[in-house]
């Protein structure tokens, strides 16, 4: 047991952040960022979606839908495939392959975020929205400033658990050899082939520190946030 925690030491750097010095960010660093850039991504994608959805319930809506449900019934591994080898047609290049899984993390979150703020749309009550119309707001206004904010926080903890499954989701980059942390673990245990226990245990044990610390900075942050 000593001697592999005494491998995890070794290894603890290449690990945590790859390569870096030398450009190539990688292991948890990696890992961040790619899930990081996702967020970005996909969180003002999937609001902006849900709004068009609840602003045109005919032909739009069902549309926006019928595109969330085939994304959201393929397998990430799939859409992690596809990015990986259509974008270099459309694009006419390569692109790092980090940027190509973040894309495909972004892509396939968006679908379940406008389904989560759609469905928090929905259960305002209908009164708010008439009185707002009624003291002189826009249907865009009412949108942006009166519901979308009560809707961001009351499905709070259903965001928290979508950028957490993406978070987790960044290991599937390892099908595309992305040198994120569930990568480097899998180099550094080929390289040693003595503790893939203790290598594989870390790398567990660092994803749930990471989940657990954005599950408790988002119930600071409610806590925090004045109720609209």
């Amino acid at each position: 047991m000593v001697a592999g925690f005494n491998v995890i030491v070794e290894n603890l750097d290449y690990l945590l952040w790859g390569r870096t010095a030398a450009g190539e960010p990688g292991g948890v660093l990696l890992s961040l960022l790619m899930a990081a850039g996702a967020v970005l991504l996909a969180l003002p994608g999937g609001v902006a979606l849900a709004c068009l959805a609840w602003r045109y319930p005919g032909l739009v809506r069902r549309g926006l839908f019928l595109w969330a449900e085939l994304i959201r019934g393929i397998p990430l591994i799939f859409v992690i495939f596809w990015m990986w080898y259509l974008l270099p047609l459309i694009t006419g290049g390569d692109l790092p392959g980090a940027l190509t899984v973040t894309l495909a993390l972004a892509w396939f979150t968006a679908a379940s975020v406008m389904h989560s703020v759609f469905a928090g749309l929905r259960a305002l009550p209908a009164g708010q929205n008439e009185a707002a119309l009624s003291q002189g707001f826009s249907t865009q206004q009412t949108l942006w400033r009166v519901l979308l904010p009560q809707t961001l926080r009351n499905i709070l903890p259903s965001l928290v658990g979508i950028f957490i499954s993406l978070l987790k989701d960044t290991s599937l980059a390892f099908i595309v050899n992305v040198p994120e942390l569930t990568t480097v673990a899998g180099q550094v245990n080929n390289r040693v082939q003595i503790y893939p226990a203790a290598i594989f245990i870390f790398t567990g044990a660092v994803y749930y520190l990471l989940c657990c610390s954005l599950e408790q900075v988002a119930k600071r942050w409610r806590v925090s946030r004045p109720a609209p």
